[in-house]
């Protein structure tokens, strides 16, 4: 799986640009603030989700442009390639477009035709920020692993919505439609969950396994919610109404669920380990889910990684080179310093980013 074409139109600082990038390494080289990320957020535009900013689609079109933006890429894949394409329009500047081989499409679907994993300076703070962080993060493994994920999560964050609206209306609920709502919530609520369980367990197998080299071993663990059968969970859900409705939101399910990392080797807590402890607990488990995707869907996933050579020393950063080349995956790099690369692959391919504009380098 790999990007052969990507192009953004009015898109943050970029007016116009296109990218040939290279089937294997590509890395972004730049000063800060001259758009590097922007290019991997637009990338991170073409599965389901925020994007790997988290930032509201009005946020993303150019400053000084038209309004609204366009973010299209060409796939290939396994089924062939296909065109993927979202957007957003001066009109409508929070609906999120998506076009799948120029046909209109949901979100859910563009998980069925690309699979990412990325890592963000943001990130570093995972372990020690709330769990909606970690479960973010952890739903995006899930989802690369199982496309079908984000259709159930979409579904049941929808009919949760619509719930803790009705709980909070001032007008006498409906108790067909909240008991309809939770019905939903609990099909797709136990899916959420089974995905997830389903996709730890692999990853804890895998991380025992495989050669972490400098980087320390992470152990996984759920925690939050204990899983239910749907209809156990739909009668808890329908038995909790007056709760909820006095807390302004639902207080039991898998939007509870946090995921727990400790480092094997000081059986430690992540949130308490060093900074670098935890980015390299945080590489190990990409680079581990990276191998997993692969063995799983026949296909390695596509990796996006902001700035993370330069917070390693040279040892980790080769091995994590090494890691990489021998990945299969098409991965993205971003840095300020091309001689941060230096010992990198010699197929990798460098694009210098100035000016709002991206130029491959010789």
């Amino acid at each position: 799986m790999q990007i052969e074409r990507l192009s953004l139109a009015h898109f943050r600082s970029y007016a116009d640009a296109v990218i040939h990038p290279a089937a294997g390494g590509n890395v972004l080289v730049g000063e800060n603030g001259a758009g590097k990320t922007n290019v991997l957020e637009a990338i991170s535009l073409l599965v389901p989700g925020r994007g790997l900013r988290g930032a509201a689609m009005g946020d993303m079109a150019q400053s000084d442009g038209p309004g609204g933006f366009a973010v299209a890429a060409r796939i290939n894949g396994p089924q062939g390639p296909v065109d993927l394409g979202c957007g957003a329009t001066a009109e409508a500047p929070e609906r999120r477009l998506v076009r799948i081989n120029s046909a209109a499409a949901t979100q859910s679907a563009l998980a069925d035709w690309l699979t990412l994993i990325w890592l963000t300076p943001a990130m570093d703070r995972l372990f020690t920020e709330a769990a909606s962080g970690r479960r973010r993060f952890l739903d995006r493994l899930v989802q690369a692993l199982y496309p079908t994920h984000a259709h159930h999560a979409a579904r049941y964050e929808a009919a949760m919505r619509q719930r803790n609206r009705i709980l909070g209306d001032e007008r006498p609920a409906d108790p067909a439609w909240l008991s309809a709502l939770e019905g939903q919530m609990a099909e797709h609520g136990v899916q959420i969950d089974a995905a997830r369980r389903a996709a730890v367990t692999l990853l804890l197998a895998k991380l025992e396994i495989v050669d972490h080299g400098p980087f320390a071993r992470p152990m996984l663990a759920l925690e939050g919610w204990t899983a239910l059968p749907a209809p156990d969970f739909a009668d808890s859900l329908t038995r909790s109404r007056a709760r909820d409705a006095a807390a302004g939101r639902t207080l039991t399910g898998p939007h509870r669920c946090d995921l727990a990392v400790t480092h094997h080797a000081k059986q430690q807590p992540a949130e308490r380990c060093s900074t670098g402890e935890q980015k390299a607990l945080l590489l190990a488990l990409i680079l581990a889910h990276a191998e997993l995707v692969r063995e799983q869907r026949g296909e390695p996933a596509i990796l996006l990684l902001d700035e993370v050579a330069a917070h390693l020393d040279p040892f980790r950063r080769a091995a994590l080179f090494e890691r990489l080349a021998s990945s299969g995956a098409q991965y993205w790099m971003t840095g300020t310093d091309r001689e941060l690369f230096d010992g990198g692959p010699a197929e990798m391919a460098m694009f210098m980013v100035q000016d709002h504009r991206v130029e491959r380098l010789a």
